[in-house]
């Protein structure tokens, strides 16, 4: 039933792209898809009618939902029927289609080029995430690099300047190649500036923390100022959103006002939400990969306690799928740690390497704890944490680290608006 359901789905997709021909801008990569795609279509929607996911539906199933603007109706075979009925009947289709791409096995990549061609194309990082799914690393980046292959030579393919991995694949392409990146490149951001609350203690409602830069494409330059985006990966992900839409006609300045004004963490992935105790919580419990984690402890380490009781807290759950290459990407993670953060909670058995590494890299013993689970973890985080405490919060979907994120959050009343995975499905 299910192989009949998704057939039926990438049928009527292809169809409705074929009949109404819109541009198809596709985003792919190990991290930062969701954010990225996010952007884009804010950028774009300054001047066309945009269509992107609300989730990120990015597989077999999802990229097909995402074409015909629908929500997957889970397990309930009427609902499938209606949705069927509206897809097959709508004439509704807009310009734009920004849509994800998500691969977790050899040829998952080519089944999603099949429903949507994409016009545009944006390789955001590569990290060895669903790496043990493939014989190799290079094989995963084979699988990735696939897409932008598939861009026919009137088209264009944008590259993440600041990941060696991604601009590795530069000559693959056929169709013309752009950069974006954090210091250089066809689309490049100078002067990046985050400002912090100084009070003691992060408060409901407060705006936690103010990102600048300078944008530049060509010889243009405009002023982006986000708010509640703690990360340099939000100003990346702006940067690619301001060189596709002016390479589709849409002016920098229109483009970048959109995104000040529009473009707010996606739930789970580096939100700073208020904490118990007047703390703070970077919420990147989404999921997890080498390069997304070391992301989040920068953003950590980029607060600065203002007393001696402020603490920068390091939360973090297993990174699964890494295969063989699992150990020593957990290690490194625990050497960064010892820089980055005072304290570590580390949730799993691969977390072990990671305190291990953190200890050596001359973290203090008695400043790492470990817990077999993520419920455990937050119940620790409930009594200890106090006024100015700085959390990140992350870890692989399968540690679940939203319960965490929960139980230390100021208003869990409000988790289902909040946080990630909070349908019944997930909580059954």
């Amino acid at each position: 039933m299910k192989n009949l359901v998704i057939k039926a789905l990438a049928n009527i997709a292809k169809a409705k792209i074929k009949k109404y021909h819109p541009t198809v801008v596709a985003v792919t990569g190990s991290v930062g898809k969701t954010s990225t795609r996010s952007a884009i279509a804010i950028a774009l929607g300054a001047k066309y009618r945009v269509r992107t996911p609300y989730k990120n539906y990015n597989n077999e199933i999802g990229l097909p939902l995402a074409v015909l603007g629908e929500q997957s109706p889970g397990k309930n075979a009427w609902e499938w029927l209606k949705l069927f009925t509206r897809a097959v009947r709508s004439k509704d289709m807009p310009e734009y289609l920004v849509l994800e791409y998500g691969v977790d096995k050899p040829g998952d990549m080519a089944g999603l080029i099949r429903i949507a061609h994409p016009q545009t194309v944006v390789i955001t990082a590569i990290s060895p995430v669903h790496v043990s799914n493939y014989p190799s690393l290079e094989a995963l980046i084979d699988e990735k690099a696939a897409l932008g292959e598939a861009v026919l030579q009137d088209g264009l393919v944008l590259l993440n300047g600041d990941d060696v991995r991604v601009m590795g694949m530069r000559k693959r392409f056929h169709a013309p190649v752009r950069t974006y990146s954090l210091s250089n490149g066809d689309a490049y951001a100078t002067d990046i500036q985050f400002t912090y609350p100084k009070e003691e203690s992060f408060d409901v409602g407060e705006v936690f923390v103010v990102t600048k830069a300078t944008l530049h494409v060509g010889n243009e330059t405009a002023e982006l100022e986000l708010l509640n985006c703690a990360t340099v990966s939000m100003v990346s992900a702006a940067l690619a959103a301001v060189q596709v839409a002016v390479h589709h006609g849409v002016p920098l300045v229109t483009a970048t006002a959109a995104l000040s004004k529009e473009l707010v963490p996606v739930n789970g992935r580096l939100r700073p939400l208020a904490g118990i105790k007047g703390s703070l919580i970077l919420d990147d419990s989404y999921n997890a990969a080498p390069a997304s984690v070391i992301a989040g402890l920068e953003a950590l380490e980029q607060f600065t306690p203002g007393e001696l009781k402020d603490r920068r807290i390091a939360a973090l759950a297993d990174m699964a799928e890494l295969g063989s290459l699992s150990e020593a990407e957990h290690r490194m993670i625990g050497e960064r740690v010892a820089t980055a953060a005072d304290l570590f909670v580390a949730v799993g058995p691969q977390m072990k390497f990671a305190i291990e590494a953190a200890i050596a890299a001359g973290m203090p013993e008695d400043k790492t704890i470990w817990f077999k689970d993520s419920v455990e973890a937050g119940r620790y985080l409930d009594r200890i944490l106090e006024t100015g405490d700085v959390v990140l919060v992350k870890g692989s979907q399968s540690q679940r680290m939203e319960r965490l994120v929960k139980d230390i959050l100021a208003e869990p009343g409000k988790a289902t608006e909040l946080l990630v995975r909070q349908e019944d499905r997930w909580l059954a």
